[in-house]
């Protein structure tokens, strides 16, 4: 209060408000009496003023009303004033009521010294904000105060007059340091043809906007559809190609903190956005159930999708979260950002390899891990063709040693992460993965609940196509695509991380999960849309090259094999695969993982002498569907 005193600022308002509410007390007694002022109302008026000048601005002072910011002055301001308009004639009228029972005093005249009380202290503070707005936007634009020729602002149209649209129009409006003038809205709802949104129509739909464009010399277009699925996503965009101007995009909803939408966070058109999905839907309860206050390991922690991992299981508050990665640079960053960016300090970091057996033994000894996530992997594909006995050591016998660890150290929970390469196999890597998922099989109802989660390519991931698409185009081209024909399917890191977690709260054991990967997407495709969303032509600007299959690769993914049935589970995003159930004929689980074991002792063997052919036919002999693509034994 005493700094309130201080200011200038104070005084200079509390006058003006002492003035208007003599002045709105005055008409008042004019519209009441039709403007007829005799001595008896003028002495009534006078008998009453000192007091109305005592209680309005204290009312006034009692509310708050000379803390604010007047230039920033909202609804809630408003509403704050409204009330306090309310409560200063509630108390007069009850003042007037005890001394003299209104014993010639008129009520009515009350009534509309509260109205105009309320319109001209309002009007005050919105004439200040719209003096000081149209002030700074002068100023910023280096004209000083003046309401004339104010400099030319780029002409924009706003795709989407939902809420998003009309936070980024108030933003414009407001902001003097933007230089935009928004022209209209477009929508697809037509409920919304021809009304406005702070005076600023919607002119059609995204149908029309090439002609929109064209009528109304439109210079760029902000997408504000956050919540588009990827088909409308893929509408729009194929629009705002066709008027051949700037376009960008509002985030996703899921990357806004607490829904707070700024034009400031308005970025270009990213990749990710035509693959928009419907948010997942995790069931908290059961996650928090075998993740809160336990201790949690991650391998591979420093990767993308262990790192992703990490960020989704610290919001499930667990005991401990040991953190294993062989990479220094991988796990230091992601120490330093659970650290000072999330605020987790409840972690340990392991920096080793998955298939150092005795730091593992030690490892599970020491922190007594509850759940496992086994993100730990090598998994470029052609690298691991070239180098097979890392695919070898690395994924199968590093998974082969913390499945036998986790079932030794009493494991609750031990989930695998897998890919959809592990399907009919044409490479090392994806058979290294199948490998595991078998070794998982052979090992579970141990006491240990163990599963395998499948799935496709994770966009942004560390060695995917679309960073290296993104590096080709800023060097001018050319984007080297390996076949025109060659398909992946394609989610976020953050979705394939929190099915993950899912899907670990609902195995039993044995399962091998896949997540829902919707439809698959054509490289090339990706590529031109890449190239178009950088504000170039493909195949005119950036050169489209196609190079070959490199060794391993299939030209589409597939997601189950012949003998797995795929069923439902009760998350729409995750589906489950059960084996024939025959144990590739041996009879019985005991049987499957004696033969597995000692076919997995022959494939060590082969990789610690860098027996390529040796490897391969190994291989082949435990995953039958395996199709050996390159027969040379050369390293």
């Amino acid at each position: 209060m005493l700094i309130q005193l201080k200011r200038l600022n104070f005084y200079l308002i509390f006058a003006v408000d002492v003035m208007l509410f003599a002045a709105s007390f005055f008409f008042a007694h004019l519209i009441r009496f039709e403007f007829v002022f005799s001595e008896s109302i003028a002495a009534q008026n006078l008998s009453l003023l000192p007091f109305i000048l005592l209680i309005k601005p204290a009312v006034y002072f009692f509310f708050g009303l000379y803390k604010g910011m007047f230039r920033y002055i909202g609804i809630s301001d408003l509403w704050n004033l409204f009330k306090a308009s309310i409560a200063s004639t509630l108390l007069i009228l009850f003042g007037i009521f005890i001394f003299s029972r209104f014993d010639g005093f008129s009520r009515a005249v009350l009534i509309i010294d509260w109205c105009l009380t309320f319109l001209l202290t309002g009007g005050l503070r919105l004439l200040i904000r719209y003096m000081y707005h149209k002030y700074s936007r002068q100023k910023d634009n280096g004209d000083g105060f003046s309401f004339f020729e104010p400099k030319p602002q780029i002409p924009i149209l706003l795709i989407g007059a939902g809420n998003a649209g009309e936070k980024i129009l108030r933003e414009m409006l407001e902001n003097p340091r933007l230089n935009y003038n928004v022209v209209g809205f477009i929508d697809d709802n037509p409920n919304k043809r021809g009304r406005s949104i702070h005076g600023i129509p919607v002119l059609g739909r995204v149908s029309e906007l090439q002609a929109i464009v064209a009528k109304h010399d439109i210079e760029e277009i902000i997408i504000a559809v956050p919540s588009a699925t990827g088909a409308q996503m893929r509408k729009i965009l194929d629009a705002c190609k066709s008027c051949n101007i700037n376009f960008k995009t509002m985030p996703s909803y899921g990357e806004l903190i607490d829904g707070k939408v700024s034009v400031k966070i308005l970025r270009d058109v990213r990749y990710k956005d035509l693959l928009r999905r419907q948010p997942v839907e995790l069931d908290c309860e059961r996650i928090s159930d075998y993740l809160n206050e336990k201790n949690v390991m991650v391998t591979g922690a420093g990767g993308s999708i262990g790192s992703e991992l990490c960020r989704q299981i610290i919001k499930f508050k667990p005991r401990k979260l040991i953190l294993l990665d062989s990479s220094e640079s991988g796990l230091y960053s992601l120490q330093m950002e659970l650290k000072h960016r999330a605020g987790y300090q409840r972690y340990s970091t392991v920096l080793g390899q998955v298939e150092d057996e005795p730091l593992m033994d030690k490892v599970m000894m020491r922190y007594e891990p509850d759940v496992i996530f086994h993100a730990a992997a090598y998994k470029h594909v052609p690298m691991l063709e070239r180098n097979p006995w890392q695919a070898v050591l690395n994924n199968i016998r590093g998974n082969h040693i913390l499945v036998t660890k986790s079932i030794e150290h009493k494991v609750g929970h031990f989930v695998l992460v897998s890919t959809d390469k592990a399907v009919r196999p044409t490479n090392i890597m994806g058979a290294s993965k199948r490998v595991c998922e078998l070794i998982v099989q052979s090992y579970y109802g141990n006491g240990t609940k163990m599963m395998a989660v499948r799935f496709g390519n994770v966009v942004g991931s560390a060695g995917s196509v679309i960073p290296l698409f993104r590096e080709q185009i800023e060097r001018g081209g050319p984007v080297t695509v390996t076949h025109p024909e060659v398909t992946r399917y394609f989610m976020t890191i953050p979705e394939a991380s929190q099915l993950i977690i899912q899907a670990g709260a609902q195995g039993e054991g044995g399962e091998t999960f896949i997540l829902e990967m919707g439809t698959s997407i054509k490289i090339v495709d990706m590529a031109r849309d890449l190239i178009r969303l950088s504000g170039k032509e493909p195949d005119t600007d950036i050169e489209i090259h196609f190079t070959g299959l490199r060794q391993g690769e299939k030209l589409y993914e597939e997601l189950i094999t012949e003998d797995e049935g795929v069923c439902a589970t009760t998350h729409d995003k995750i589906m489950v695969l059960r084996s024939n159930g025959n144990w590739n004929g041996l009879g019985s689980q005991d049987a499957f993982r004696a033969k597995l074991n000692q076919q997995l002792e022959e494939l060590y063997k082969a990789a610690m002498c860098h027996d390529v052919c040796g490897i391969r036919d190994k291989i082949k002999e435990i995953v039958p569907e395996y199709s050996v693509q390159d027969s040379s034994c050369v390293l």
